[in-house]
């Protein structure tokens, strides 16, 4: 379940972060000369992209908070992933059908095949977890 909740954390984090800042695109107009003579007077267009911060009170205390948040979240993922990897392949793909697919018990049996019931498939996944 952390896996999933750790997931989300990510992306609700990120999303917080864009909030926090405003980019706009920024035209304007600059007058110059060719580098070699003739010196002539020309007038350039520039634009580009500014982003400023919305709220600057306390701005960069919140950023630095929640990107400590999403670190963390992002490390917890790897951890969840790499304990995947040393489970029997069948308890994988019970985790992930189960618990980051979100099927039910009755869907996770259907697609485990092999005349398999929801029972079954949820009282293997208790006996592993207890060993665990």
């Amino acid at each position: 379940m952390d896996y999933i909740d750790t997931c989300e954390l990510i992306k609700e984090i990120e999303y917080e972060i864009s909030r926090m800042r405003k980019v706009e695109m920024e035209h304007g107009i600059v007058a110059g000369s060719n580098p070699e003579f003739p010196y002539q007077k020309k007038h350039f267009h520039v634009s580009g992209v500014t982003e400023t911060y919305i709220d600057t009170k306390g701005i960069k205390e919140r950023k630095k908070v929640l990107a400590e948040q999403k670190c963390k979240a992002k490390k917890l993922k790897f951890e969840i992933e790499k304990w995947m990897n040393t489970i029997p392949a069948r308890m994988q793909r019970i985790v992930r059908m189960k618990y980051f697919e979100r099927k039910t018990w009755e869907e996770v049996s259907v697609h485990m095949g092999r005349n398999t019931t929801a029972d079954s498939v949820r009282k293997e996944f208790c006996r592993f977890i207890e060993k665990k």
